[in-house]
């Protein structure tokens, strides 16, 4: 994953959601994202969740070896699964204990940037631990840039004048589901990367035409919950 420049993938996804949520006021968090039963204040929190976790987890270097990559570290995080449920529950609940919506923004403003210098400043060559398992330092930022960039998706369902995710954070997402598909599938030649990712996710329904040109690798399909 170093050809993508984990730190730098990084800081483009969490730059690219903060371009979605930096100028919008209450009424504008509280729409509706991909993530069902999620407003977009909800789902901000949940990624705010995930920079407070690499501030953590970048401080805290372990030994090698990794036992995943960034591609197999997914494989433990099946969709629909009750922990996500109760995750997702304890996600709204305290998204509504902020005086406002847009105190989930000031938090994220003021955490992704520090996740990010802690990126750029950690050691490429160093391992850390994260949810049970050790990974590479590149490879456990390519998660959160993965995480990121899906997320940024999900919170422009009824955004639609807000700016996509940028290239390279996008091409560290686009790998991952590479990697989760099936070595012998090849995705549709008429997806672009954003509808690769959105129906990779799921959130995005294949049609009948998707199934025909994918065929068996179809029901590998949503490679990520």
């Amino acid at each position: 994953m170093t050809a993508f420049r984990p730190a730098e993938a990084l800081a483009q996804a969490y730059d690219g959601i903060t371009a979605v949520v930096g100028d919008l006021d209450d009424a504008g968090l509280q729409r509706a994202t991909r993530c069902p039963g999620w407003l977009v204040a909800d789902l901000l929190l949940h990624v705010l969740g995930d920079a407070q976790r690499a501030l953590v987890t970048l401080a805290s270097p372990v030994d090698g070896p990794a036992d995943v990559d960034d591609v197999s570290y997914w494989r433990d995080f099946p969709a629909g699964d009750d922990e996500s449920a109760r995750h997702a529950w304890w996600v709204r609940r305290s998204a509504a204990a902020f005086d406002s919506p847009t105190a989930i923004v000031t938090l994220w403003r003021d955490t992704a940037p520090a996740a990010v210098r802690a990126a750029w400043s950690a050691n490429p060559e160093g391992y850390v631990t994260t949810q049970g398992h050790v990974l590479r330092v590149p490879d456990f930022l390519a998660t959160l840039t993965t995480e990121a960039v899906v997320h940024h998706l999900d919170l422009t369902l009824e955004l639609p004048d807000a700016p996509p995710p940028g290239p390279l954070a996008v091409r560290v997402a686009v790998a991952t589901m590479d990697g989760l598909l099936s070595d012998d599938a090849v995705r549709p030649a008429a997806w672009d990367d954003n509808e690769f990712l959105l129906k990779a996710t799921g959130r995005v329904p294949l049609t009948d035409r998707d199934r025909l040109e994918l065929g068996e690798s179809a029901g590998w399909f949503p490679l990520l919950g």
